[in-house]
């Protein structure tokens, strides 16, 4: 009998194309209501979601059948791990799709906010001509710390070669990051927050990380550094970065993720904190696609088809 696949989010075709060709009977629904996606996963054997398919211990205990879950991209904090591994299911995961797209817009972001492109954009759109409120700040001769060395860390820190940056890195868990080279200087966090001029997060949320960049974390970088977060909303505290912006002990931050990222859903504290943040002009603010580009839409389907063929196979 067929192995049979539900596909709940938008993949290349090279996914779910490759996996028929494989052998797989799928089942391509990226548009599923998630209250259907809990109710159907227990007559497959895998399931391939996004972030929007929560595994939790109820959905978990609904998918009897199911030898594994693929996961498009590198976020793991939307499927109970633990529990997972306890009934027996796989976790396939691709995060080495997005890396590239991850650190090529954390620097897009970072160049944009230092040299003022939205907003002398914005003057120009207005029709206004100004040139020296819009003069920028060189990348080059800075110091930029990368917190987390996983997948994107390492993408971001060899998207930095030629810019005459100092790298420092800091990964609690990690142990095979080279001690010293020209382009990658480890160090621990306390050396990392006092002396980085830009500090950059790629870590997985977790418990540990949930909330970790927060006033405590704001305090002990450098007066006039920069925030980045492309890696999980819930890791850094935005009322706590508002209050570094307005107090100018940071000067600038770029953001890809929020701790809530559906606007039709925020409190009235939220709706302060983020129009705060959004009125800065100090602060960019994209909406979590640093990892959404057409060549990592290809990269990931490649590699998770890689993956869960070769775990059919062994």
């Amino acid at each position: 009998m067929k192995k049979r696949i539900l596909i709940t989010d938008k993949v290349h075709s090279l996914l779910s194309d490759g996996l028929k060709n494989k052998g797989f009977e799928v089942n391509y629904q990226p548009k599923m209501p998630y209250k259907d996606v809990c109710i159907s996963v227990k007559d497959y054997d895998g399931v391939i979601i996004n972030s929007k398919v929560i595994c939790d211990r109820h959905f978990l205990d609904n998918a009897s059948h199911l030898d594994f879950i693929g996961r498009l991209g590198s976020g793991l904090d939307i499927i109970d791990l633990p529990y997972a591994k306890e009934v027996g299911i796989e976790i396939i995961s691709s995060p080495e799709g997005n890396a590239n797209a991850v650190a090529e817009h954390a620097l897009g972001m970072l160049l944009g906010l230092m040299h003022r492109l939205h907003h002398a954009h914005n003057n120009v759109s207005s029709l206004q001509w100004n040139r020296e409120p819009n003069r920028g700040e060189e990348l080059s001769g800075k110091t930029v710390g990368i917190v987390g060395y996983g997948h994107t860390g390492p993408a971001f820190a060899e998207k930095l070669k030629g810019c005459q940056v100092k790298v420092l890195v800091y990964d609690k868990y990690r142990k095979d990051i080279p001690e010293a080279n020209d382009q990658v200087n480890v160090v621990d966090m306390e050396e990392l927050l006092a002396q980085s001029d830009i500090i950059s997060i790629h870590l997985p949320l977790t418990e540990e990380t949930d909330q970790m960049v927060d006033q405590a974390f704001f305090s002990r970088m450098k007066k006039g550094s920069i925030i980045i977060n492309t890696s999980r909303g819930k890791i850094l505290n935005s009322e706590s970065l508002l209050d570094a912006l307005t107090s100018d002990h940071l000067s600038g931050a770029c953001l890809d993720v929020l701790e809530n990222e559906k606007p039709d859903t925020w409190t009235k504290q939220e709706k302060y904190t983020y129009k705060g943040l959004l009125d800065q002009s100090n602060v960019v603010i994209t909406p979590h696609v640093a990892g959404w580009t057409r060549q990592s839409l290809e990269l990931i389907a490649s590699i998770l088809l890689e993956k869960i063929c070769k775990y059919y196979k062994e």
